[in-house]
């Protein structure tokens, strides 16, 4: 789904992905030269997500300004930039795109077979280190042609974060969150009742950001909101874990009434509220820091990051995704050319070439944005090393806050998202989220039934 905001899409520990450049360009920092003569190919870019900080926004322009520098033949212009389900669909067919954008790794393949993508297959394949591509994850941006259309940036694995100061207030100990989903429930009350914030939060807005969630949990709780693959998957919503799930929030509601006053939170709300203090806890990517620093101007002190509980059996996981790059279909092979450059300077250089990451590390820390915020590592475990032994000295994010987090993620399960119209799916969802939510003796396992028929046609269609 979102993370740094979400078709087959799957996280996998371990992921060895390695970063993408031009044949032209050796290994190591990019750099190259342009001819006096050469015209400018000029690309538009994903930056940052409407109203980031000016300090996030003086970090992102310094980064074109030395990618220009050591490519004077390419002009970068930054587009703020934000993906959506509700209208990243329209921007594609309009061609308001940047000509480099990021979609969620649920849409990479649908995409390239639809021809909606630039195909970087030649570019991807030149690269000297292109064998250290973990094949799993280079198949969330591969079409059913073997084409490469998009090249994956980032992964996250969903967390929940919390309010270590509410906790603190509450007379809860902010050095241990609720590993149970009981605890959850009794932290969430005990939140709301001696401190009157919500003590816990789930998006349900109608942007396919209440499936999302609602899959998370229902997942963390050994359940599986879909099944198969191909021709053979099958919507399977009605999962005793999937009423479970339902039912927690229900009594958190209804019962509990620790979830504060707003039902219609989504992915950018949420952070808004958590950051401002009105939020106990929340589930969301366990990359979500980065953007509440970024746009939210949220105090450090009171971040928390720690797993989601999951149930006691083999089935209960976490759900995890990742953020691709792509170039659109109507781009120049130049500007594909020259957006494959700044894919593999700006996101990706910084994981495979210590000089990079440590300028990179040193720019981020200038502008006071964050280093080191817990992901899932895209590179293999050697690799993750390196890099972490790069950036060690410029981290700046509360690592001990997140130490619940980065000590259990390498030894829980992940959960790939659901496999076919996987967006679908959880806009299929969203209104049986809404209606707990908002209807107070709601059946859960009726809503499920009901919405179960809607999924099995988006899966048939292929939407």
């Amino acid at each position: 789904m979102q993370s740094k905001i979400r078709a087959r899409a799957s996280m996998r520990l371990g992921a060895a992905i390695a970063a993408v450049s031009l044949a032209a360009v050796a290994t190591g920092a990019v750099a190259s030269s342009a001819s006096a003569s050469a015209p400018t190919v000029k690309i538009t870019v994903a930056s940052l997500l409407p109203g980031s900080t000016k300090a996030a926004t003086a970090a992102f322009n310094a980064q074109i300004k030395l990618f220009e520098k050591q490519n004077p033949g390419i002009q970068v212009t930054a587009s703020t930039y934000q993906w959506l389900p509700a209208t990243f669909a329209a921007k594609l067919a309009a061609g308001t795109l940047p000509t480099m954008f990021t979609v969620p790794f649920t849409d990479g393949r649908s995409l390239g077979d639809a021809n909606e993508l630039y195909n970087l297959t030649s570019l991807a394949q030149s690269l000297p280190y292109f064998n250290k591509f973990n094949p799993a994850v280079i198949a969330e941006g591969t079409d059913a042609k073997g084409q490469v259309v998009a090249i994956p940036e980032a992964s996250y694995a969903q967390a929940l974060s919390y309010n270590r100061q509410l906790f603190t207030e509450a007379g809860l100990n902010p050095n241990d969150p609720p590993t149970t989903w009981a605890q959850l429930e009794s932290d969430a009350k005990q939140i709301s009742e001696k401190t009157g914030m919500a003590g816990y939060t789930q998006m349900g807005a109608s942007d396919n950001t209440a499936g999302w969630i609602l899959t998370t949990v229902t997942d963390a709780l050994g359940g599986r909101m879909e099944t198969g693959i191909g021709a053979k998957a099958k919507a399977t919503f009605s999962n005793p874990a999937a009423v479970q799930a339902l039912n927690i929030l229900n009594t958190m509601r209804w019962t509990d009434d620790s979830m504060g006053s707003n039902m219609g939170l989504s992915w950018g709300t949420s952070n808004q509220a958590f950051a401002a203090g009105q939020v106990g806890m929340f589930i969301s990517g366990s990359d979500v820091y980065t953007s509440m620093v970024q746009t939210d101007n949220i105090n450090p002190a009171i971040y928390g990051l720690a797993p989601i509980p999951l149930a006691k059996n083999k089935n209960a996981g976490v759900l995890g995704g990742g953020t691709l790059t792509a170039v659109s279909a109507k781009a120049t092979p130049a500007q594909a050319a020259a957006a494959v450059k700044w894919i593999d300077f700006y996101y990706l250089q910084k994981y495979v070439n210590r000089k990079d990451a440590i300028a990179w590390a040193k720019t981020e820390v200038a502008s006071k944005q964050p280093v080191g915020t817990p992901e899932v590592p895209i590179f293999n475990a050697k690799q993750e090393a390196l890099y972490n032994s790069w950036i060690k000295p410029y981290i700046n994010v509360p690592l001990k806050q997140m130490a619940p987090f980065t000590k259990a993620i390498f030894n829980e399960q992940i959960i790939p998202e659901p496999e076919a119209a996987t967006q679908a799916i959880y806009g299929d969802l969203d209104s049986t989220v809404q209606s707990v939510l908002t209807s107070q003796g709601s059946n859960p396992s009726a809503l499920l039934a009901a919405a179960n028929s809607t999924g099995q046609a988006s899966i048939k269609s292929g939407t």
